[in-house]
């Protein structure tokens, strides 16, 4: 459907006399039912402000969660649990790089509606380096702690004498330098890997790996990407399952049950008078409106008594006042700023561990903008289109690195898993979320709010989004040959060894010893990684096992033109033309540049006649 048959200005038009229900004028009362076909908005339309604002928020609250659970994996794997000065540091340099990253990405990146948010990819490796030594959060002569779960009682309260204070003063000194130490060895290598990052989109390096990777090497990666975040999603949903079950439910009743149905909407304008309009408003802010029903439920059960008072216990985090206190705590202004945490440093462990987080991010994001792109209805991008978004997530990660985020930035399929839900493409939206994220970033007392979110509440809507994009990332399947035996067997393959190698150094650690417990731990930091795993595999058998272009997909993907499957785009190629003057793309210079478009001088005039 054209976009302008979908935009709100045409509510105002009748749609004929059988829709009104005072056909004397003045006062009638036009009740008009909207058609909505395929999207609302596609990628370059234009979005009433009041609407882009509703739909900006619906798509920060459901990255939030995300974002709150990498930064909380950062500050634990740099033993700063302890420390909620620095946790709240960390937070707010995360959102802020959240937003700067998404304004980049939409305004000089691919230019699709691409939410760039805190990486999971980085801090995979992370966590496994840290179930390899569970007790480098220990001092030696802690007994009886879980590092991982390390949380230190203020000194007013531990009833110790002065002397004690004071020893407890030195102890928790040694904590803090060891914290902010770990932090400055991830600024350093995060800093490192960015560069790399960076230069693999800027050289075009990405479009050579784009002639190897296809359609059956990405999607068991993502795949396994997405079946690894259930972790964290359980996580969250266990603190009450009823409202994490409430929570996805009403999304999915809303965007799914509900999609052929359309709501009474009032209205009133000069020319018509008071009218009714119909549309689809509980499809479109079906996971907004499920945050707020699951976090009313929350306050319901938190006023009633049914949610347990004790901290100790996980379901205290479904309580709406479980986190309170930071919202008092939380400053009102505050910018985060270079080298915060101190001079950057390196260590090699940690670069290994960063460098597969970025080979790992390369990886997703280039399945991120294929993705986006379908639920888009737009033509795959070219492969300047990747190269300029491999940068921007490289720029962006070199500056998490010197605002000591401790992990880089990456596309969120979440969020595309949202576009496909609320049917809303458009990169005015996103340019509306990079602004919330940036102010969220600067006033720490309303990102404080959004903190305050139940943890299940925010498992819900996880539920719903990852598994929305594991669906978008199977949809990929379609562009290769599902009848082939080499596909299905170098995609079931892969999946099993993705899933097998990490499980088995999770049970059985000890199996694998070389004899140096240095390369032990590089080793297993290395076959943990489930996505490294499972992409690695594919890759190898994709390209080494005998098969067609066409066959494994890699047609459908880098010629569109040449793929024999007819699709019918909402918009062209333009939609990834960078914002530079017309005159520009005839340089001849930008032949030779692998991120910017080349469109020769008489091209261009015959597109203009």
């Amino acid at each position: 459907m054209n976009k302008k048959e979908q935009q709100t200005d045409l509510i105002e038009n009748c749609n004929g006399p059988e829709d009104k229900l005072h056909p004397n004028g003045a006062d009638e009362v036009v009740i008009e039912y909207e058609e909505v076909r395929g999207l609302l908005y596609n990628v370059s339309d234009r979005v009433p402000v009041l609407l882009a604002i509703f739909f900006a928020f619906q798509q920060t609250l459901i990255a939030v969660s995300v974002s709150l659970a990498v930064s909380s994996f950062v500050a634990d794997i740099a033993c700063a649990s302890d420390f909620p000065d620095i946790k709240r540091d960390l937070l707010s340099s995360t959102l802020l790089m959240n937003g700067v990253t998404t304004l980049m990405m939409v305004t000089i990146g691919t230019r699709l509606p691409l939410f760039q948010g805190a990486a999971a990819d980085y801090v995979v490796p992370l966590v496994a380096m840290h179930m390899i030594n569970p007790d480098a959060c220990k001092l030696p002569d802690e007994l009886g702690t879980n590092p991982f779960f390390n949380v230190s009682m203020p000194m007013e309260d531990t009833g110790f004498s002065s002397e004690g204070n004071a020893t407890n003063l030195h102890i928790i000194e040694i904590k803090r330098e060891r914290a902010l130490t770990k932090l400055r060895e991830f600024q350093g290598c995060l800093i490192l890997v960015g560069i790399i990052h960076c230069l693999v989109g800027l050289t075009g390096a990405a479009g050579i790996v784009l002639k190897f990777i296809g359609p059956v090497t990405l999607v068991p990666a993502m795949l396994l990407g997405g079946i690894f975040i259930s972790r964290a999603t359980t996580k969250f949903a266990r603190s009450h399952w009823g409202i994490s079950a409430v929570t996805a439910a009403t999304a999915l009743v809303l965007s799914l049950y509900l999609s052929n149905r359309k709501m009474p909407f009032p209205a009133w304008s000069r020319k018509r008078g008071f009218h009714i309009f119909w549309y689809p408003f509980h499809q479109v802010f079906s996971i907004l409106i499920g945050l707020l029903v699951g976090w009313g439920l929350s306050a319901v059960l938190t006023i009633t008594g049914v949610l347990t008072n004790d901290p100790s216990k996980a379901e205290y985090m479904a309580r709406t006042d479980a986190q309170a206190d930071i919202i008092a705590k939380a400053s009102w202004f505050k910018v985060p700023y270079p080298n915060q945490f101190g001079t950057p440093s390196f260590d090699t462990g940690v670069f290994i561990s960063f460098f597969i987080g970025t080979l790992t991010s390369i990886l997703d994001s280039i399945g991120d903008y294929y993705a986006c792109a379908r639920t888009c209805n737009v033509p795959p991008p070219p492969r300047y289109a990747v190269n300029r978004g491999l940068a921007v997530e490289g720029f962006g990660s070199t500056l998490s690195g010197l605002l000591g985020c401790g992990h880089a930035t990456s596309t969120y399929g979440g969020n595309i898993g949202a576009i496909g839900l609320t049917k809303v493409a458009s990169r005015d939206v996103l340019l509306w979320t990079a602004f919330i994220y940036i102010v969220f970033g600067l006033v720490g007392k309303v990102s404080a709010v959004f903190i305050t979110i139940p943890i299940p509440v925010l498992g819900g809507a996880m539920i719903v989004m990852f598994g929305m994009f594991n669906g978008i990332v199977l949809s990929n399947l379609q562009v290769i040959s599902l009848s082939s035996t080499r596909n299905l067997a170098v995609i079931g393959a892969s999946l099993l060894l993705g899933l097998m190698v990490p499980y088995w150094l999770e049970a059985f650690p000890d199996d694998l010893q070389t004899g140096s417990a240095y390369n032990d731990n590089i080793i297993k930091t290395l076959l943990s990684n489930p996505i490294l795993i499972g992409g690695a595999f594919a890759a190898f058998f994709d390209n080494t096992v005998p098969g067609t272009a066409k066959e494994r997909g890699i047609t459908a993907w880098q010629e569109p033109e040449k793929s024999d499957q007819s699709q019918i785009y909402s918009e062209g190629l333009e939609v990834y033309v960078p914002l530079l003057p017309a005159s520009w793309l005839s340089w001849k210079v930008m032949k030779y540049l692998p991120f910017c478009q080349y469109k020769a001088q008489e091209e261009d005039n015959i597109s203009r006649g």
